[in-house]
């Protein structure tokens, strides 16, 4: 019997599979005879859990089981690996530090809509449409049966034909009356290959003579083309997909279906020619092109805006595919994806791939195929773009580093830069930081030899740096109207640019006409029904919108308080200011960017194309307009208020105000012409405005660095926020007590250690409620980061952690960037 069982366990492969389900551990399963040859690591599989079927990934063979019973895998479901071996201890790493299922991390990792899973599905039975007509059948029995009566469906779909919340133990029990069955289906995977029919003339086609004419004139095009795409072949000789697939039966001509990728480029790039180098670009190659192959190496390439970043990036590039090796690029927002993305273009051809969210999931996925069968050596994109599945990675770039935008805040709470700085180790690359503001983080990094440093600290056409101005808003606060937002000064700077054929940049990181409509007869705020904020007016839409959980309601409400109709409209947007700034300047061709006007698929590409053509005047935008855009006829920049970022609650308002201001401000005066900026702020003495006035980064680090050395923020600390939030805000309330209370705990057990670590809170979030959820937070930091991990992976991941209820959402987000 021993020896049975020990043939057994030998003749079998044992694998470990990561299952796209929020659960921590690997899962190990056998591999049935008939797929042995097609499971590699890479692939999706199909594999029961539990009672349901789902997707996992397989992640190599296991080396020990112990156990006897295992389950098999139950289908391989792709060609080819979707990723390749080397990026398997990336994923552990992720899903390690960030504390995240690592199945989901893989999910967050691939293009979506390509897993599958089972949901359960109810049909009525025989037994349950008598029970109809039962007396003992109660009314919302008798709705659920009536609703089945119609269709199958799911639980989700069953509440929304009953138009009602509906217990699962009440359809378990009609189950085990014999009223319905639950059946488990597969569902559909969303995205899969693009395909095409070619057809071909065979060798064995019959004489001409014996054909009718239309068969004789679809050969002779087939003669001429050597194949041709069955859809074009029909249009161009108006005939028939019919008439094809007859001559296929006649062994006339030959169907294959061919995969074709979906084009995510459009318009077409004409190749570049390489422009001559400045002295400082020539000694930023020469410095890091040596580094190219030789093992891992971070670099701060700090340039001022306009000094040419974006060609360096290009000639290491070409050095990195020379070496045979693939490239990675990072930009912070999709908005400059466009810009970097034909840049890259018109140098490198058809090896340039592009991963980001702006795609549909179609172009997403073929992409994600050019790179993982080695058709493409660069890939471009936003934070995800880091998932690329390149095997040899030889260089990675994150441009404009700084930016909050590589902070990926649901899900997976993950930041792109680090992640390109860990997967630059992991592959023994070259990882470029650029940017003319670096972050505290990586310029702290700098300073104490961890990342290494290059300069480019002039303009590319030796333009001097625009000439900033402050002009102080609170001098302004009785001005009413138009002029109270668009100073005289502001005013003034603007006619002065239209009249020398220049454009105009006017910033205002807020969206919208009114930002907080109020009753004007009671003091009411117009405030959303999900969220505990104030609903802003967008104008043209004529709606009361929430920039945080999309609920919108009409313009023309009444007051929920009183009842009242007069609703004044306290506060700017953007689309306020363009309606202003379009009285001011009737003759101006004036546009706008923010994200109301640039959701539409090629709108953000026609705006900047009516820049560069000089058929817009005055761009008016939030702060996409602010990031990387190359635009030599832009002379002006006007800031409409430089403190909003200032006032959050959050030891970053600083950081972010200075280089957000920084990086508007240099936009203007790329070209031949000087630029000028007008910052208008209610603080010009603060010292982030000043810094940025005076376009000083080292002045503001030395201020920025002392003040979290002191208070114990990063850089000097690590922090880790977890985020409780629900329904029932009573049971939140309870909950984040509790939580709070088992932290203390773990903390007092850890005695020394544990006074290493800081924990504040509980405490309600500063935006208590979002999408009807009510929102608390625990807020850990520590100067070991080790220790800190360590705690919270025993307190909310560990065997003895705290208990939650299933209404309750608890999440864990590894250094934090937005505290609200």
């Amino acid at each position: 019997m021993t020896f049975k069982r020990k043939s057994i366990e030998q003749s079998r492969e044992i694998v470990s599979v990561a299952v796209a389900l929020p659960v921590h551990r690997l899962y190990t399963y056998a591999i049935p005879e008939h797929l042995r040859s097609q499971a590699r690591p890479g692939k999706r599989v199909l594999i029961p859990f539990g009672a349901r079927t789902v997707t996992g990934y397989l992640l190599g063979n296991e080396k020990e089981k112990k156990e006897f019973e295992i389950k098999h895998l139950l289908d391989v479901l792709d060609d080819s690996p979707l990723f390749p071996v080397e990026m398997i201890p990336f994923f552990r790493w992720i899903a390690d530090y960030y504390m995240h299922p690592i199945g989901q991390v893989i999910s967050t990792a691939l293009p979506s809509g390509l897993n599958l899973s089972d949901k359960a599905v109810m049909t009525l039975t025989q037994k349950g449409m008598r029970a109809f007509t039962d007396e003992k059948t109660t009314p919302l029995e008798k709705t659920l049966l009536k609703a089945l009566s119609k269709q199958t469906a799911g639980f989700s779909q069953l509440e929304q034909l009953a138009e009602q919340s509906i217990s699962r133990a009440l359809v378990y029990q009609m189950r085990k009356r014999g009223w319905i069955r639950i059946d488990r289906q597969i569902t559909t995977r969303q995205v899969r290959s693009k395909t095409i029919r070619l057809v071909a003339a065979t060798r064995f086609s019959p004489p001409t003579k014996s054909l009718s004419a239309q068969r004789n004139s679809v050969l002779a095009e087939l003669k001429k083309t050597g194949e041709m795409n069955l859809s074009v072949l029909v249009k161009k000789l108006q005939t028939t997909a019919s008439l094809i697939r007859a001559m296929k039966r006649d062994g006339q001509v030959s169907i294959v279906e061919k995969a074709v990728y979906r084009d995510p480029f459009g318009d077409p790039i004409e190749p570049d020619e390489p422009p001559v180098l400045t002295r400082e670009q020539k000694n930023a190659i020469d410095r890091m092109e040596p580094m190219l192959g030789e093992g891992f190496k971070t670099i701060l390439l700090a340039g001022v805006t306009g000094s040419g970043k974006t060609e360096v990036y290009l000639r290491l590039a070409a050095s990195t595919l020379q070496k045979g090796l693939s490239v990675l690029v990072l930009v912070p927002e999709i908005a400059l994806i466009s810009q970097t993305e034909r840049r890259f273009r018109a140098r490198f051809g058809k090896t340039v791939a592009v991963l980001h969210s702006g795609l549909t999931r179609g172009e997403r996925y073929d992409q994600w195929l050019r790179i993982a069968k080695g058709q493409a050596g660069i890939a471009i994109g936003a934070r995800s773009c880091i998932f690329a599945p390149f095997q040899k990675i030889g260089l990675i770039i994150v441009d404009e580093e700084h930016d909050a935008s590589y902070k990926q805040e649901g899900g997976l709470h993950y930041n792109g830069r680090d992640l390109a700085v860990i997967r630059a180790r992991q592959n023994g690359a070259l990882a470029v930081l650029g940017s003319a503001t670096p972050s505290i983080q990586s310029y702290h990094n700098a300073t104490i030899g961890k990342y290494g440093t290059v300069s480019l600290s002039r303009r590319i056409n030796r333009q001097p740096l625009p000439l900033m101005e402050t002009v102080d808003l609170s001098k302004n606060r009785d001005v009413r109207g138009v002029y109270r937002y668009i100073t005289a000064t502001l005013k003034k700077a603007i006619q002065e640019t239209l009249e020398a054929g220049q454009q105009a940049l006017i910033f205002l990181n807020r969206r919208g006409f009114s930002a907080f409509p109020t009753c004007a007869h009671c003091g009411q705020p117009i405030r959303c029904n999900n969220c505990d904020i104030s609903l802003t007016l967008h104008k043209k839409a004529n709606a009361f919108r929430c920039h945080y959980c999309g609920f919108s309601k009409s313009a023309l409400s009444k007051c929920i308080a009183c009842g009242s109709d007069n609703i004044k409209l306290l506060g700017v947007g953007t689309e306020k200011i363009h309606e202003s700034v379009e009285k001011l300047f009737p003759d101006a061709r004036v546009a706008r960017m923010d994200r109301d006007t640039v959701t539409r698929k090629g709108a953000m590409v026609k705006l900047l194309k009516g820049l560069k053509s000089r058929q817009i005047d005055i761009l008016i935008g939030t702060q996409m307009i602010a990031k990387g855009h190359d635009f030599p006829g832009i002379t002006l920049v006007g800031v409409i208020c430089a403190d909003l970022s200032l006032n959050f609650p959050d030891f970053r308002a600083g950081e972010r105000t200075f280089q957000l201001l920084a990086q508007v401000a240099g936009r203007a005066g790329r070209g031949s012409r000087p630029g000028r900026v007008i910052l208008q702020t209610y603080n010009p003495d603060h010292f982030a405005i000043l810094s940025a006035k005076e376009q000083n980064f080292e002045a503001f680090f030395s201020k920025e660095i002392d003040f979290r050395k002191t208070l114990g923020y990063p850089p000097f600390t690590r922090m880790i926020a977890v985020h409780i939030s629900g329904k029932d805000q009573q049971q939140v309330v309870r909950v984040a007590g509790a939580l709070g209370e088992s932290c203390r705990q773990f903390l007092s057990v850890d005695g020394s250690r544990g006074a290493t670590i800081q924990m504040m809170g509980p405490v309600e979030a500063p935006l208590s409620r979002i999408a009807n959820r009510h929102r608390w937070q625990i807020l850990l930091k520590s100067p070991d980061t080790n220790r800190l991990h360590g705690l919270v992976k025993k307190w909310i991941l560990g065997k003895a952690s705290f208990p939650v209820h299933r209404r309750i959402k608890i999440s864990i987000d590894v250094d934090p960037f937005f505290l609200m």
